[in-house]
């Protein structure tokens, strides 16, 4: 079975010997880590005891990142404290789609091709 930690429990470890932090209602001790990380120690301290998930989606881990990071698992918050992310629920970039299942530009670039060979032809034979 998972401990469960409460937010206030997590943010008591906050400091450069017992860093711990959230990432998806997960908590993870990352004090062994902190000389390893590759964006640098600071970066894990300014914001040690801290729920995390925003800003590590936001940096594009790599898939080995995500698998280390379970290593570091202790627990997870409280069923009445978790959080419910936006990150998993809204697609970015070229994974967004319209109704149909289609990009936004390909809407558009169909019609911008045609009128363009269009006008070429026009040019061309007028």
């Amino acid at each position: 079975m998972t401990e469960k930690f409460t937010r206030a429990e997590v943010a008591e470890h906050n400091s450069n010997k017992d860093v711990w932090m959230i990432i998806g209602n997960k908590v993870f001790d990352v004090t062994k880590f902190l000389d390893e990380h590759p964006g640098g120690c600071e970066v894990l301290l300014e914001k040690a005891g801290e729920d995390r998930t925003e800003a590590f989606e936001d940096i594009g881990h790599s898939s080995d990142a995500r698998t280390l990071k379970e290593d570091y698992l202790v627990g997870e918050i409280v069923d009445e404290e978790k959080w419910q992310y936006s990150y998993d629920k809204k697609p970015t970039g070229h994974e967004t789609a319209d109704k149909n299942g289609q990009h936004p530009l390909e809407t558009y670039v169909f019609p911008v091709v045609v009128v363009a060979i269009l006008g070429l032809l026009y040019y061309l034979f007028s």
